[in-house]
């Protein structure tokens, strides 16, 4: 009984793990690695903001897929019309399109290095690899298997380097006190941005109505915390090692290279590789999770519906997949700034997002019991005005100056 217990706790972990993959992509690594090199430990109480403010929307975005046999966007549209619905779905598979370049040439880097071969081939075996994921058919099993399989690799590599580094506790603990440092704001909503990932929550009520369509006699539960968590963890890490390894050298990161040193003191010469076999997890991993939920958002928006086994859902996670290695044959290496401004961008769509995932939660004619509390609430309103902020000063920073 145990076993089948600790079975079915796994099995309930996909949703979450699901999330924490598609969201930790090179783009995190990088942003991550740059926090932690250029300010050591001064920014890690962002790490810990965001993703609480990730809990609290994931929350919402999973109670409303267990509330409701209707999709997050009908429920959109049949609240605000369809306008509404086709503007958040194209918004998210603009978003998706774009970041799957960098998720490609993050995986293409990665095998390119390691293997001493042309990059190009490699950026079409995985996409090519992703997707045969598409047309199995029980893909999203499949697809659990996989993104936990590459995460506690990425884990396990990132908690062995954070405990051979030895960081001083006292300074690692000083990072939880919020500070800005003079320069650091683009890659503070940056990397906000990519942990308080509202798009990657919103998608989480599809994985948990996937999940009871997967188990129609079982009782299926929001167990998004612990990937959540995982997630929050690995970035902390990959910044607490830049942050003892690069920072007191003034190291800058301008290339894969670069990050790959902040694993030398546990694998000496042979870091890079160690760091480049962790990039390609990342990379992979968001390839796949990224084109997925683009690819299922924009076929809910067309009114196609979501289920990950129809013949729309995968054609359009396939377009994503082949825009994406497209853009990142014909573009080549993406500078590491580019991968920075790309991901300040995406917090312009996230105060939309989080607002409509308030307001439904909110919502009793569709909530239920599960409509939010007042505890929640408040998370929910601090989690707009922080964001809100965000896209403001982005504005201000990206367009004004």
């Amino acid at each position: 009984m145990k076993k089948q217990q600790l079975s079915h706790w796994f099995r309930a972990l996909g949703p979450g793990i699901i999330t924490a993959a598609l969201v930790f992509g090179p783009s995190k690594m990088t942003v991550a690695t740059k926090l932690g090199a250029e300010y050591g430990y001064d920014l890690l109480w962002v790490v810990v903001t965001a993703i609480f403010f990730m809990m609290v929307y994931t929350a919402m975005s999973a109670r409303i897929g267990l509330a409701s046999e209707m999709s997050i966007l009908d429920l959109i549209r049949q609240k605000w019309g369809t306008p509404a619905g086709v503007l958040i779905g194209i918004g998210v598979f603009l978003v998706a399109a774009c970041f799957q370049a960098g998720n490609s040439i993050g995986a293409g880097i990665a095998l390119e290095e390691l293997t001493n071969t042309p990059r190009i081939p490699w950026i079409l075996f995985f996409n090519l690899a992703g997707l045969v994921l598409l047309f199995f058919r029980s893909f999203y099993r499949v697809l659990e298997k996989v993104m936990l399989g590459l995460i506690l690799m990425m884990l396990l590599a990132f908690v062995i380097t954070a405990f051979t580094t030895r960081p001083a506790l006292g300074e690692v603990f000083s990072g939880l006190e919020p500070s800005i440092p003079a320069g650091s704001w683009q890659l503070v909503t940056a990397l906000t941005a990519s942990c308080f990932a509202l798009v990657a929550a919103f998608y989480q009520a599809y994985l948990i109505q996937e999940r009871k369509r997967q188990e129609p006699e079982g009782t299926v539960t929001d167990r998004s915390f612990p990937g959540l968590l995982i997630l929050g963890i690995m970035t902390a890490l990959v910044m607490i090692c830049a942050a003892s390894v690069m920072h007191p050298q003034g190291l800058q990161v301008t290339n894969a290279s670069d990050m790959g040193r902040a694993l030398e003191p546990l694998f000496g010469h042979n870091a890079s590789v160690f760091f480049l076999i962790g990039l390609f997890g990342a990379s992979f991993s968001s390839l796949i999770g990224n084109s997925t939920l683009g690819g299922t958002i924009f076929s809910d928006a067309l009114g196609h519906g979501s289920r990950l086994d129809s013949r729309p859902v995968r054609w359009l996670i396939a377009l994503i997949m082949a825009t994406g290695a497209g853009v990142a044959i014909v573009f080549g290496n993406l500078p590491i700034q580019l991968i920075v401004i790309a991901q300040s961008i995406t917090i312009f769509i996230i105060p939309l997002i989080g607002l409509a995932l308030f307001l439904l939660a909110n919502d009793r004619s569709i909530m239920g019991s599960r409509v939010n509390g007042r505890v929640t609430n408040v998370a929910g309103v601090l989690g707009l005005v922080l964001v809100a902020a965000l896209a403001v000063h982005s504005f201000n920073l990206l367009f004004l100056k």
